[in-house]
């Protein structure tokens, strides 16, 4: 047993160059990891491109012609942030096939993670937000297909309320959708998860956690999950260029902790997606993100 971590060079070195800080995260948090002894070489595995088959479950066929083409419109780029290219899209269905295969890992092992991912803005027929096409779903939609999960719980606690992902399950009661969320911040048309908490610009560490804690573990309870779908994207940080909450570097680690302590004491398999970070400092990014995987590191293994 060991913790499973998807990881592709195609993650940072793919994207255009004006994209490529703080994006460079992906590869300057693996390196301190082996650096630091938390993981090895081993831990990583290099995911692969993603069926099409398989992004069809989940996304409209219309819209994934229209991006594997390279023939969205200019409102429709202009929405996902990013120039359009090959490159970009070939990223995309690489990260699709690194949170699914994780998701494997994580019902084989108890905790995986996706290096990238968390590109809970992608609609079924829409990117948005710097994601293309929606990792999470991707991957939950599999599990459910092949009779891997029967209930799956969502677990969004990036800044950004997760949006697409409760577009794409609004009808689905198979998987539930968590989102905690700054409650001003983009986007500013919300979805409708199962459960949505939004707070209100500069909340510190106590009211978020005291949040958290009195959220997640009924949603357990009732919901006996087989597996979380974790969206631990760190720009709830003060420092956060983006965020607008004022959670320390602590108050963020604490967050994790409670979360995947949870699911090890209920015996509840986890898979982790990185999600967004933005901090001024690159190092706070990678700090943040780096105690989510020592975590899981003390918790699980």
């Amino acid at each position: 047993m060991m913790l499973k971590i998807a990881w592709s060079p195609i993650y940072n070195h793919a994207l255009p160059e004006r994209h490529r800080f703080p994006m460079i995260k992906y590869d300057l948090l693996p390196e301190q990891l082996i650096y630091e002894g938390t993981i090895s070489q081993a831990n990583l595995f290099t995911p692969s491109r993603l069926s099409e088959s398989i992004i069809l479950d989940t996304h409209c066929p219309i819209y994934w012609d229209k991006l594997k083409g390279l023939k969205l419109d200019r409102k429709e780029e202009r929405r996902t942030g990013f120039p359009l290219s090959k490159a970009l899209v070939e990223r995309e269905i690489v990260i699709m096939d690194g949170t699914l295969k994780a998701a494997l890992f994580a019902l084989e092992y108890g905790c995986a993670f996706n290096i990238a991912g968390g590109t809970h803005h992608a609609f079924t027929n829409r990117g948005e937000g710097f994601c293309l096409l929606n990792d999470i779903a991707i991957a939950a939609n599999y599990l459910l297909n092949n009779d891997l999960a029967s209930q799956i719980l969502v677990v969004d606690l990036d800044v950004h309320q997760g949006n697409g992902t409760a577009q794409i399950f609004a009808n689905e009661k198979r998987v539930f959708t968590f989102s905690m969320h700054g409650a001003k911040n983009y986007p500013m048309h919300k979805e409708k998860s199962d459960l949505d908490i939004g707070l209100p610009d500069e909340t510190g560490d106590n009211l978020y956690i005291n949040k958290l804690q009195n959220a997640l573990p009924k949603l357990i309870d009732d919901l006996e999950p087989d597996i979380v779908f974790y969206q631990c994207g760190v720009d709830v940080l003060a420092s956060d260029k983006l965020g607008r909450l004022s959670l320390s570097l602590e108050g963020c680690k604490a967050r994790d902790k409670f979360v995947l302590n949870i699911c090890k004491n209920n015996g509840i398999p986890l898979i982790g997606s990185m999600g967004g970070g933005y901090s001024e400092r690159i190092t706070d990014i990678i700090e943040a993100h780096a105690n989510t995987y020592r975590l899981a590191m003390d918790i699980f293994f």
